[in-house]
């Protein structure tokens, strides 16, 4: 029986047990396919920003996954990736579930909760996540945003290749390097640790023949800069036998300047001096090649890394560089992807970069300080820490801050925000008794100072310190406790006023204030606002005034800065900066470097035109001379050289002095100068000889004090502008003096050889000296005691003087105008504007006039005088506008318009002398000649030829039209000052060549035949006898002023512009020339019968208006007395053609009419008229019958004439024609 329960008892298990496994199994069959179909997470991301999940997120993710997201961007991103929930199960080594991230370096194992809030960066386009968990224990999982992020440079550093030109890393080429005679230089390198090398370069900068010009590295002699071939050790500032540069990233900022022999050297908050003299005077030539690591292959590249490399064109102090911010970027070069062109394998992204914008910090036990964290406190926000410690252990106040330290740093390294614990104070405290467990327990009070730099512009209140650390207190180590928390912001320095007329905002601690010095727009004043480490307060520091003192050596260098390359200089701002250099040269001691700053300016100054320096012009000449007599210098001799100005003085011994020389020549391969003393320059450009006999003339007082003498070399003549002498300097300055004493009436004269500027073709050179007392004190040229040399020639001028002064060589050409004073410059100015704006309109006007009305325009003169209208109206328009389109300062466009305005110039010029040509075939030639295609080939002539002349004036520019045409000052007075922007013709050969000149040739042809047709209209007038004298000469007269306007003999006036009669004519040239469209409208236009009757037909109304059936040419009789009187009236331009077109054109064309006339009635009709001449709506054609022009002419000649014109007409000559 109880075998028979034992087996029942045995099966009724063995069935539950079958059961319950079956159950199991499709329990987990079913809960593995519900978690596949939870999520399918293995996927490819590569959209711009997105979520993704742990599988059933937010329950708890199945056993036994394996997924794996792979999340993409394009070239140049990064991936940022942060995790906003993060739930996995926790164990040592997250040997259980996990998430690995593979970020593209070292993957990364995370478990438990320590990743919530996180975010994580690739270091590449790419970053995959995986994420496993086993059998057993489920957990929430996670929940992660990503995004892409555009890759800064910022974020990244720069692994220096190794091998030159293979994955070069290098300056843009949109970047340009200019010339720098001075920068400041700071960046950031790291070296490798299994690096044993000392003989590296960190960056080099070469020419186009790879000759290196700037470098830096180290030899076994030291660190080294080097700058245009000369090497500086900086053994002073850099350690020698020790590495500057280690694992970790060490910042460096190098500052030199061409007229200072030391180099600034700013490493570890610290400022040395390091004296090169070699360097003084250098200059780094521009347009070159900067490469990071070595350009040759002889040394090697430093095995390392390097950030944030940026490069000014100016330098700075040592407060400045102190204070120098991740937001100050260099001019020249910045560590910006845009200046550099870097191979993808060279970048590396880092998140701990001092000027990175994401920051994470790594674990640290000590606390850190501003100084090793250097621009991350500038501007940072700080906040006050105060923190009560409890402690069952007997430890020291020491430990409690090891301990403390510790956990401040724990507590905030994997925060989300970006701080850094700076400093820590404990001391001993009591706790309240309601709070006391034990008698043994300790107190201290810890004060630390947190620091935050908000990259990201992310608020950080002080209750989420607050939390952060409550949240935290357990995780401090066993036997310690906090009891109590307090967080505050420290404040801000508040504004106030100190020194007075000094005024400083609120500011926050570490930071820097700057302001104007009370008075000056140049000078700043400074006031740092410090941060207590005593209690963790802010105070103000003192005012730094120091720039704000009449300190002569930094007042030039600003001066300098003010007048340096690129700075836009006005006659005001000039006139300032000479005033300051007086100032400096009569109060101070000058001393070499402070005397080669002042020449420096100087040169800057006379880089400016004429017109900015004219005011000041005087006092800069006697500064100079009084900085050349004062500047202490050690030696027998001491010289200083810029681009434009060279300053030389020597020592001289009166009692022996037998003479001495100064020369100047070019340097090979420099912008600046080379002076020498007592040596004899073939390729000198000028030079001073003084003869042994120089001090014999002078008493003995002055015979005792002579020193010195000094010599200055001036490159542009900018200074030297003379008021009443307009003649062109053609040559450089150069002056001699001897001490502070004027010599004068030598036995043996002063030779001074000076180089043309430019070759002179038969050359009339005057030598001159300045004369400080002309013009009432303000300079000019003169000649006294100087005389030009036999050995003078074209491209030389030597000058024999008996005195010592400034001296030049003046070359009149008979080609500048006298300059006019400004009330004249006005008037004319007013004058022509005024003219040409009339001038255009009438020309307008008559131009639409033959245009509008069919018939004033059949006949060849009419056809000749709209085309000169056309060029008239064109030339003054264009000349109208030139002044207005200088103003955009388009060189393009300014040399277009001064090539319009030539080629209308020469285009009007040549239409006058087709009026010209035109009257000499319709009077002279009447009768013997036919022209084919006249007006055609007038006009081909008229337009081509004006064309012909810009085509070959442009084509000789050789793509270099600015060399021809451009833009200059004209109408400036005799000061230099004033005067407008103007396009216009800049070459003076192709000015006198193709405008004198081509006007010169048009104008001779049209007196020629001005009087050619005065002598005929005379002739033929002066053998009329019904009409009297009086009335002859007034018809005579009109003809001479019509004939005058129209062939442009006005314009000859510019030949007369000379001398005293300057003036006058330029007055009427400008008169008459610019209403010149004004006097033919009225002679050519309103005053003809023909135009006046169109005028009334078609433009009048009322009694003015004439009936359309009106015809001055309706009989016979009407025609002859009419059309006689035409001749009569004008017998230039359309009267005298339309009234010999038939003869002049259509003498091909012969007819069978013939005339009669009745001495009666005095009545001419035609027999059979052809039907060219047949009229149209009763009005008279421009082509008329011979025998009507016969009958025309006849009245003007003796009645013994007729057989002469009768003889004419039935002639064979007549009936043929010559072409042309």
């Amino acid at each position: 029986m109880m075998s028979l329960v034992s087996e029942m008892w045995c099966y009724h298990w063995k069935w539950k047990l079958q059961h319950c496994l079956c159950l199991f199994t499709t329990y987990i069959i079913c809960m593995q396919q519900a978690a596949h179909g939870c999520y399918d997470c293995r996927t490819v991301l590569t959209d711009p920003s997105g979520v993704f999940t742990s599988p059933c997120f937010p329950s708890d993710y199945p056993n036994s996954q394996a997924c794996r997201w792979i999340i993409r961007a394009p070239h140049g991103f990064i991936i940022q990736l942060t995790f906003i929930d993060f739930d996995i199960e926790e164990a040592p080594g997250c040997i259980y579930d996990s998430l690995t991230l593979d970020n593209g370096e070292s993957p990364m194992n995370l478990c438990g909760i320590t990743a919530k809030g996180l975010s994580y960066n690739s270091t590449g386009n790419e970053m995959i996540v995986s994420f496993k968990s086993d059998f057993s224990i489920q957990k929430k999982g996670f929940n992660a945003s990503y995004v892409r992020i555009a890759v800064s440079l910022r974020n990244q550093k720069v692994i220096i290749p190794q091998v030159p030109d293979i994955d070069a890393v290098s300056v843009a080429e949109t970047v340009s390097v200019p010339e720098l005679r001075q920068f400041t230089l700071c960046f950031e390198a790291a070296k490798g640790n299994s690096d044993d090398n000392d003989d590296w370069k960190v960056f080099s900068y070469t020419d186009a023949l790879s000759k290196e010009l700037f470098s830096f590295g180290k030899t076994t002699k030291g660190h080294f800069l080097s700058i245009s071939g000369t090497q500086c050790i900086l053994n002073n500032a850099l350690p020698r036998n020790a590495e500057f540069f280690t694992g970790t990233f060490q910042q460096l900022c190098v500052v030199w300047d061409s007229l200072s022999d030391t180099i600034g050297v700013f490493a570890k908050n610290t400022y040395h001096i390091v004296d090169c003299p070699q360097i003084f005077h250098k200059v780094i030539p521009g347009n070159g090649r900067l490469v990071l690591g070595s350009n040759s292959n002889e040394v090697s590249s430093l095995n390392g890394d390097i950030y944030n490399f940026r490069l000014w064109n100016f330098t700075m102090n040592a407060q400045t560089l102190a204070n120098l911010s991740c937001d100050v970027k260099g001019n020249i070069v910045d560590w910006e992807n845009e200046f550099w062109s870097i191979p993808t394998s060279a970048l590396k992204a880092e998140n701990n970069l001092s000027c990175g914008s994401y920051l994470i910090p790594s674990p640290s036990i000590e606390p850190t300080s501003c100084a090793n964290l250097g621009s991350l406190c500038q501007g940072g926000l700080f906040y006050r820490i105060s923190i009560l410690v409890s402690s069952s252990n007997a430890n020291s106040v020491s430990k409690v801050h090891d301990v403390v330290a510790e956990w401040l740093n724990r507590t905030f390294q994997n925060w989300n925000y970006t701080v850094y614990v700076v400093n820590i104070s404990i001391h001993p405290a009591s706790i309240r008794e309601g709070a006391r467990q034990k008698r043994s327990i300790k107190s201290f009070s810890a004060l630390a100072l947190l620091v935050y730099n908000s990259t990201n512009n992310i608020n950080l209140e002080e209750e989420d310190i607050r939390q952060k650390l409550i949240s935290n207190n357990r995780t401090m180590e066993e036997g310690y406790e906090l009891h109590a928390v307090d967080v505050d912001p420290v404040e801000k320095c508040l504004a106030e006023e100190n020194p007075p007329n000094y005024f400083w905002p609120d500011t926050r601690p570490t930071v820097t204030n700057f302001t104007f010095c009370h008075g000056s727009s140049v000078q700043t004043a400074s006031r740092t606002c410090y941060l207590g480490l005593q209690n963790y307060t802010s105070y103000w520091g003192q005012p730094d005034l120091r720039n704000c003192t009449e300190n002569a050596a930094d007042i030039a260098n600003q001066l300098l800065n003010l007048t340096g390359e690129g700075q836009q200089l006005t006659s005001d701002k000039v006139n300032d900066v000479v005033q300051k250099l007086k100032k400096i040269v009569n109060d101070e001691e000058i001393d070499e470097s402070l005397g080669s700053t002042v020449v420096t300016i100087f040169s800057n100054i006379l880089a400016s035109s004429d017109s900015v320096l004219a005011a000041s012009s005087s006092e800069a000449l006697k500064t100079i001379d009084a900085l050349a007599l004062k500047i202490n210098f050690d030696g027998p001799s001491m010289s200083i050289s810029t681009r434009n100005l060279a300053l030389g003085v020597s020592s001289i011994n009166s009692s022996s002095f037998q003479g001495g020389s100064f020369s100047v020549s070019p340097q090979n391969n420099a912008s600046d100068f080379q002076i020498d003393f007592d040596k004899d320059q073939t390729s000198a450009i000028a030079s001073v000889v003084l003869p042994p006999s120089l001090l014999k003339n002078l008493s003995q007082d002055e015979f005792e004090v002579i020193s010195r003498a000094q010599f200055t070399f001036f490159n542009k003549n900018g200074l030297f502008q003379d008021a009443e002498n307009t003649a062109n300097l053609t040559s450089f300055v150069v002056a001699c003096s001897i001490g502070n004493l004027t010599i004068q009436d030598l036995q043996d004269y002063v030779k001074v050889t000076i180089k043309h500027t430019k070759i002179q073709e038969g050359p009339k050179p005057t030598c001159v000296f300045w004369d400080m007392n002309k013009n009432g004190g303000s300079g000019g040229w003169n000649p006294e005691g100087c005389q030009v040399d036999a050995e003078s020639n074209e491209n030389e001028t030597v000058c024999l003087c008996n005195h010592l002064t400034h001296f030049g060589v003046l070359m009149d050409l008979q080609r500048t105008v006298t300059q006019i004073n400004p009330q004249n410059n006005k008037v004319l100015t007013f004058i022509t504007y005024i003219g040409c704006g009339i001038s255009a309109i009438f020309s307008a006007a008559t131009l639409l006039t033959y245009i509008a009305f069919e018939k004033l325009r059949r006949d060849y003169p009419s056809k000749i005088l709209m085309n000169l209208s056309t060029a008239l109206l064109f030339l003054n328009l264009t000349f109208l506008l030139d002044g207005w389109l200088a103003t955009f300062d388009i060189d393009g466009l300014c040399i277009a318009v001064a090539a319009l305005l030539h080629f209308f110039l020469l285009a009007t010029f040549t239409w006058m002398g087709l009026e010209a040509v035109h009257m000499y075939i319709a009077l002279v030639k009447v009768f013997n000649t036919y022209i084919r295609r006249y007006i055609l080939k007038f006009c081909i002539i008229g337009w081509g030829l004006p064309a012909l002349v810009i085509a070959i004036v442009l084509a000789s520019a050789n793509t270099n039209a600015s060399q021809i045409y451009g833009k200059d000052l004209y109408g400036r007075d005799t000061s230099g000052q004033g005067g407008d922007d103007f396009c216009w013709i800049k070459n003076e050969v192709v000015f006198y060549v193709t405008c004198a000149g081509y006007f010169g040739i048009m104008f001779l042809m049209n007196v020629a035949m001005f009087i050619v047709v005065m002598v005929q209209i005379c002739g033929r007038n002066g053998k009329r006898t019904n009409r009297s004298l009086k009335e002859e000469i007034l018809r005579n007269l009109r003809s001479v002023v019509s004939l005058t306007f129209l062939l442009g003999m006005t314009w000859g006036f510019a030949f007369f512009a000379w001398g005293s009669l300057t003036l006058p004519f330029l007055y009427l040239f400008s008169i008459f020339n610019s209403l010149q469209g004004l006097f033919i409208f009225v002679f050519h236009c309103a005053m003809k019968e023909n135009v006046q009757k169109q005028w009334r037909r078609h433009l009048c109304c009322g009694r003015f208006r004439l009936a359309d059936n009106s015809d001055w040419s309706k009989t016979a009789t009407n025609i002859i007395k009419k059309s006689s009187d035409n001749l009569g009236k004008s017998l230039s331009s359309s009267s005298i053609g339309s009234n010999s077109t038939y003869l002049t054109s259509k003498s091909k064309s012969t007819t069978n009419t013939y005339c009669k006339r009745n001495s009666h009635t005095e009545n001419v009709f035609l027999d059979k008229p052809s039907s060219k001449f047949a009229q149209e709506d009763g009005e008279q054609t421009s082509i008329i019958p011979v025998h009507q022009v016969i009958d025309k002419v006849k009245g003007y000649c003796n009645p013994h004439s007729d057989n002469f014109y009768k003889n004419i007409i039935m002639s064979d000559t007549f009936s043929r024609s010559t072409k042309f």
